[in-house]
């Protein structure tokens, strides 16, 4: 794999793309009035252990309902988030929706879904991308293997378009979201690398590249586009300590879960967005590129994904030693693998799942059966006689 060397500067680009912060004043929760410590006079004694059975009787019932908010909050996550496992490398789970909106597209069920755009596409090859049809049932590819990295940080998968993030204030979560990446000819560096500025509602400046483009067509670009709709950075940004890329959102997000950027990652504005209110500024950034991945669910199964492989990123990579690589190094010996079932994986990345190994690992085919041995027939010599 073609390793790039992480930056650490700041370079001409990353300073002609203007970022203007808006220096908002820090919202403080108000303080909550104290109650009086005592009645003004006291009631008879038998009014005072009425209004204490009442007043403990309320506790009980304000105390029961924390107790059920806290148990709908344990079971319902937000968006993009999941429970790390406690065994294995596999989150989420693989489901399908029936269309029930003539007029929704194949990528609005992906947007509402936490999709990208490959990632639906690929998943569900015989469904019209813009007109599915009422009554259509779509798959939503929901299940992932987490990346062959270190859990720390904010993991990118570029052939996967795909991002993980492992919050360092919640160890056992994990969240995921759809991104889109550079395109070949602007390809997303691999690399480690950190965030460094958060900026709302940022300007952006096209650079130089761009503006010839656009000269050429007869549609001469702007030096500064200022905040607001046609802004292709979206309302949030977070700067990368490496120059010129950054993490942001996107005004097109249709294009989500595409390669289709300048070497930055896009993200949908609603992930952006709470990302950005999350995500600590020194946050590591591990920008790698992962074709292929290989783990197991906490049933025992062992899974495998393939994706698309990145041609900028191929160098002296060979896809199908490392599918074999990977799955080795997560098996033992005496577990049997069909090496074909790998090698049809390569061969044809879509992103599905493959079960190798295990519980939900298909039977093998029986080997086929001689139902007849070879016998010797002995022949007897004519004579005349006979004839």
């Amino acid at each position: 794999m073609n390793i790039r060397d992480t930056f650490t500067l700041w370079g001409p680009t990353s300073l002609a793309v203007l970022l203007t912060a808006s220096l908002l004043s820090p919202a403080y929760a108000q303080p909550v009035d104290e109650q009086a410590d005592s009645q003004a006079q006291e009631q008879q004694t038998q009014e005072q252990s009425a209004e204490a059975s009442q007043e403990q009787a309320q506790e009980v019932s304000i105390d029961a309902v924390d107790s059920a908010v806290q148990v709908a909050d344990q079971d319902e996550l937000p968006r993009g988030h999941f429970r790390l496992p406690e065994k294995g490398d596999v989150i989420g789970e693989r489901y399908t929706v029936v269309v029930e909106d003539p007029k929704q597209t194949l990528i609005d069920i992906a947007r509402r879904h936490n999709i990208g755009y490959e990632e639906i596409r690929m998943a569900n090859p015989d469904v019209s991308l813009w007109v599915p049809g009422v009554g259509t049932e779509v798959v939503i590819p929901a299940q992932y293997i987490l990346p062959p990295a270190p859990r720390e940080g904010v993991v990118v998968n570029l052939s996967e378009l795909r991002l993980y993030y492992y919050p360092a204030n919640k160890p056992g979560i994990v969240e995921t979201y759809p991104v889109s990446v550079g395109r070949e000819e602007f390809a997303t560096p691999v690399g480690i690398t950190r965030t460094t500025v958060k900026v709302k509602d940022p300007a952006w400046a096209p650079p130089a590249s761009m503006r010839r483009e656009a000269a050429e067509r007869g549609e001469p670009a702007p030096s500064i586009v200022p905040p607001g709709p046609q802004n292709p950075l979206g309302e949030h940004a977070i700067l990368l300590a490496m120059p010129s890329y950054l993490i942001h959102g996107t005004n097109r997000p249709d294009g989500v879960g595409m390669r289709v950027s300048r070497g930055c990652i896009r993200m949908y504005p609603e992930d952006i967005k709470s990302l950005y209110e999350r995500l600590p500024s020194g946050t590591q950034v591990n920008l790698m590129d992962a074709p292929f991945k290989a783990g197991w669910a906490a049933d025992g199964t062992l899974f495998v994904q393939s994706f698309p492989q990145l041609e900028e990123n191929v160098g002296d990579f060979e896809p199908l030693l490392n599918a074999l690589q990977r799955v080795t190094d997560l098996t033992e010996d005496n577990i049997e693998i069909d090496s074909e079932q790998i090698e049809r994986a390569v061969a044809a990345p879509d992103g599905q799942f493959i079960a190798l190994y295990g519980p939900q690992a298909p039977e093998p085919e029986p080997e086929p059966v001689e139902l007849f041995e070879e016998v010797e027939l002995s022949v007897t010599p004519s004579t005349e006689k006979d004839a």
